[in-house]
């Protein structure tokens, strides 16, 4: 290999270096916003610690896969919450890639000689990472609640929770491409994490919402949430669900294509001043 070769960009090493960068900047950015790891383990922590526990004595979970025994409440939601911390951590991690747009940042990052997939997934990646973080800090302080898992299991869910945080991450990134302004990416966010959560297994088994409402049970399937859920469910106890993963990779492909495609720096705050368009 050349000198040359070693020293372009373009090279396995210049594309390491590009990544490292990357992560490093958002993990900067995540330290320096405690707010924000702490705003992610609140939403769970009051289902687990409120809601779950007032609800202990009313609704019961049946024997069903991946559980050998009666669960309690609490045992059944922790999925859904660690599914809630990531949907909440890929929409925030979005959130600052408009705002990056927004300041031009993003545009910058952009004209650099690597492909722009290349960019957009090196920042889902560190978006995933920090999401680990608040997924098995949240599981800590489930595990001192009493809600256990087998200890096999925390590990098996460690490369479910990478393939569910990306999907997280693209769906963040297709809405982030759909709006313009902050504001306006800040407020639609409410409007997708409650409504997913709510219309998913996260909270009921699904076969329970099918004899209460048939028409919402059909919602719940159709909602890729439920996948990711059910994914998640299966790995913390070291089962393997391949229809929901299935789903979800399936998921994650479409997203991320679509958001490569309709991904555009240039909408950004210099772009509306009337600034001139820098190639992509």
């Amino acid at each position: 290999m050349s000198a040359m070769e070693r020293t372009s960009p373009l090279s396995p090493s210049g594309y390491a270096i590009c990544f490292t960068g990357i992560v490093s900047r958002e993990a900067l950015r995540f330290l320096s916003q405690r707010g924000r790891f702490l705003s992610a383990l609140v939403r769970p922590l009051v289902w687990l610690f409120i809601f779950a526990a007032g609800f202990r004595s009313v609704l019961g979970v049946s024997i069903i896969p991946p559980y050998e025994t009666y669960v309690l409440y609490e045992v059944y939601v922790t999925p859904g919450l660690v599914a809630m911390i990531q949907l909440f951590n890929g929409l925030q991690s979005s959130l600052s890639m408009v705002y990056d747009r927004e300041v031009g940042a993003m545009r910058i990052l952009l004209v650099s000689p690597y492909p722009r997939w290349f960019l957009l997934v090196a920042k889902l990646i560190a978006g995933v990472l920090t999401s680990l973080l608040q997924v098995y800090a949240f599981l800590f302080i489930a595990y001192l609640w009493e809600v256990e898992a087998p200890l096999v299991g925390y590990l098996t869910l460690l490369p479910v929770l990478v393939v569910t945080g990306l999907m997280f991450g693209v769906m963040g990134l297709l809405l982030s491409s759909l709006f313009r302004q902050l504001e306006n990416f800040a407020s639609v966010m409410n409007f997708v994490i409650f409504p997913m959560f709510f219309a998913s297994s996260a909270l009921y088994p699904l076969w329970r919402i099918q004899e209460s409402s048939p028409p919402l049970y059909e919602i719940c399937r159709l909602n890729p949430f439920t996948y990711a859920v059910e994914a998640i469910r299966f790995a913390l106890y070291a089962r393997f669900d391949g229809t929901s993963l299935a789903v979800v990779i399936g998921v994650t492909a479409v997203f991320l294509i679509l958001s490569l495609f309709v991904y555009n720096p240039s909408k950004g705050l210099i772009a509306r001043r009337g600034a001139p368009a820098m190639a992509d």
